[in-house]
Order: C-alpha cells, then sequence, then structure tokens
C-alpha cells in the first residue's frame, strides 16, 4: 500500500494535469478508476483540489491588478519568470466580454498610439510587466504554501461509537480498520505526523495500515499503545488497560507525570496479552491462536478456560442490556469453561443451572444467580 506522501503526490499530479485544460474522456476514466480505489485517493484528491479553490486567485490578482492581466487557469509561474513573455492587455482583452473590455483599468495603461506601441518599452510598461510578475508569483506562492499546509497540518477527525450489544467495522482513510466491540468509542484523529486513536470506552481491534512515516497510537488514560503495521486489540476496563497482539510487535508505555520517574516502555510481540493497571503490567507470552480466543468477540462468541462465574458474567454483560446479577458471593468463585454465544444469555443460564447448584430469578432487566 503507497504511504500518505506517495498519495498525495500522485493526486497533485492529477490535479495538475487536469488543470492544464487538455484533459479527455480517457483521463477522466483513468483518474476516477484511481479515485475509486482507496479512500485515501479521494481525499488526497479533494484536499488539494479544495487547497487551489481556497487561494481565489481571482481576487488575489484584482487587488491592484486589471482583470485582463490574470493568467489562464494551468499556467503556472517560474522562479525564473522572463517578464518580456508576458502578453501585453491588448491581445487578451480581445477575449473578453465586451462590457469587461469596457471598463477603465486600474493600473495599466493603453499606449497612447501605434507608434508608441511599436517603439523601446516605457517605463510604464515596464512597471506594468514588473506587477504582472509580481502578482503571477504571488499566485504561485500561495497555492505552494496552501498545499504544503494542507499536506503537513492537515487533520481529519472522526468518531465512532457503538451500542449495548452491536458490533462495528470502521474503515479508516489511512487504508487501516478498526472493529468496534459492544458498547465502545473511538475518536480517529489523521495528521501528517502521527495517527491517533482515543479509546474513549469499551475495546477495539486494529488492523493497521503500514506507514513508517507516522506510527498508528492507541491512547486510553494515561496509557499508550504504538504500531506501525500489526493488528492487535485493546480494552478499556474499569480498573486498568488490556492489550491483544495477533500480528506484528506494538510498544506499552504509560505517561510520566512531572516529578516523577519515567515508565519503563514494553514490547509486546505477536501472541501477548498484556493487563495493564495502577499495580503494574502483567504479560502473558502465548501462542498467537491462544491469543486470539480472547478476540472471539469478532465472531459472537466468549470464551472461558477455568473462569471465576463473576467474570463470566461481567463479560456477558458487557454485550447485554439484560444484566446477569451475582446474588450470593458463595457461587462468585465457581470455575467454568466454554465457549458461549453471547447474544444468547438465557442458554447461558440454563446451562449453569444444569451443570451448577445454580438457580435462576428472572427480571424484567435483569438475572440473579443465586446458590440453590
Amino acid at each position: 500500500m503507497a504511504s500518505s506522501r506517495e498519495i498525495e503526490h500522485t493526486a497533485a499530479a492529477w490535479l495538475a494535469r487536469r488543470d492544464t485544460g487538455v484533459w479527455s474522456e480517457q483521463d477522466q476514466i483513468k483518474l476516477d478508476t484511481w479515485l475509486d480505489a482507496a479512500t485515501a485517493h479521494r481525499i488526497a484528491f479533494i484536499r488539494l483540489d479544495a487547497a487551489w479553490q481556497q487561494t481565489d486567485r481571482l481576487k488575489v490578482l484584482q487587488a491592484g491588478q486589471p482583470y485582463a492581466a490574470m493568467p489562464a487557469r494551468g499556467i503556472s509561474i517560474s522562479p525564473e519568470f522572463d517578464a518580456s513573455r508576458v502578453p501585453t492587455v491588448e491581445p487578451v482583452e480581445q477575449h473578453l466580454p465586451a462590457e469587461t473590455r469596457q471598463r477603465p483599468a486600474t493600473v495599466f495603461q493603453a499606449p497612447a498610439s501605434a507608434s508608441a506601441r511599436r517603439g523601446a518599452p516605457t517605463a510604464t510598461r515596464r512597471r506594468q510587466r514588473r506587477h504582472l510578475a509580481i502578482a503571477a508569483s504571488g499566485i504561485v506562492l500561495c497555492v505552494a504554501f496552501m498545499l504544503s499546509w494542507r499536506h503537513y497540518g492537515a487533520v481529519d477527525r472522526s468518531v465512532f461509537q457503538t451500542m449495548i450489544g452491536d458490533l462495528q467495522q470502521v474503515p479508516l482513510a489511512d487504508g487501516s480498520n478498526a472493529t468496534l466491540s459492544s458498547d465502545s468509542r473511538i475518536v480517529v484523529t489523521l495528521s501528517h505526523g502521527e495517527r491517533h486513536v482515543d479509546l474513549q470506552r469499551g475495546e477495539a481491534f486494529f488492523a493497521v495500515a503500514k506507514d513508517p512515516g507516522r506510527p498508528f497510537v492507541v491512547s486510553a488514560g494515561e496509557r499508550r499503545v504504538t504500531a506501525v503495521g500489526t493488528r492487535f486489540a485493546v480494552r478499556r476496563n474499569a480498573d486498568g488497560l488490556r492489550v491483544v497482539v495477533t500480528q506484528g510487535v506494538v510498544r506499552l508505555e504509560s505517561e510520566s507525570h512531572p516529578g516523577s520517574p519515567r515508565q519503563p516502555t514494553t514490547l509486546l510481540p505477536a501472541g501477548s496479552v498484556a493487563l495493564a493497571s495502577d499495580a503494574g503490567i502483567v504479560v502473558h507470552a502465548d501462542s498467537v491462536q491462544e491469543a486470539e480466543e480472547y478476540l472471539s468477540w469478532r465472531s459472537g462468541f466468549v470464551s472461558f478456560h477455568d473462569t471465576p462465574l463473576i467474570a463470566a458474567a461481567n463479560e456477558f454483560n458487557r454485550y447485554n442490556a439484560r444484566k446477569l446479577v451475582i446474588g450470593d458471593a458463595s457461587i462468585g468463585t465457581m470455575r467454568i469453561g466454554g465457549n458461549f454465544r453471547w447474544s444468547n444469555v438465557d442458554a447461558f443460564v440454563r446451562l449453569l443451572q444444569q451443570g451448577f447448584p445454580i438457580r435462576a430469578e428472572h427480571r424484567a432487566d435483569s438475572i440473579v444467580l443465586r446458590h440453590r
């Protein structure tokens, strides 16, 4: 996949070619094909085109210059601008509407006679050419500045969120993809220097497009997870953070406060499951297949391996508005295992009643589990 800089350069080349005025139907078909190939292509082209439009080139030239002196769209002025090659006012005016030609010039004055036109350039005509060169060069500088500002300082900000029981796959403008779990919210900010995701709640899985010039950073509170091109998930809980890596390597680090020692950085290769809390960071080095089981929610399942019932109930509650409530503390420590559909909490409760000394009290907004 092309980097953002390569995409910007290609978009600029298409825009420059279109603005020359020599544009065929085949050119348009090729441009449409390139734009449809990726969302990043369309965004880059729209931004560069908007930068050109926002220079308002007509008003720039008319600030002290006659309308007739404006260079045609598609003509650029190089640093070695030759004023002697600039068309005089009269040939350009021949192509303007009659009402425009009759408008009095504010800067240029036409020569009084044909002999004067054939003679050496007067001081007035030299000033005309100098002013035109300055105005045209100013346009080029203005456009160049706006294009560079857009390229280096542009920010694309998007917000994505899911309700309880919903999953959503989101294609990001840089070519990456995010899958949001139930009741999750992310704020994505893409700029030239960084791709930043603020995980405000819930969990999200990221398949990151490679772009060494722009690290992909997921922040959750005071912790940051950084990658370049990899696949990983970040879950934000009330008591900490969980990071699961299934491809590549990510870097987990904590924000340092003034006056406090710098927090160590933890590198997490594929197969790692890291649990970060106020007590520190604990890393489990598993196989990629085992790490994938933590992400079975993407397929509609939850997996338990010798898991306390209270933890299993909390996991189900992430995906269901009707909550499981542990009515007796004595059953909260019972260990369970297996794969269950998180959308079918009733089936899970029936299995509990069949295999454990547990009874269930069904209420409108909850199911209370008690010892039988």
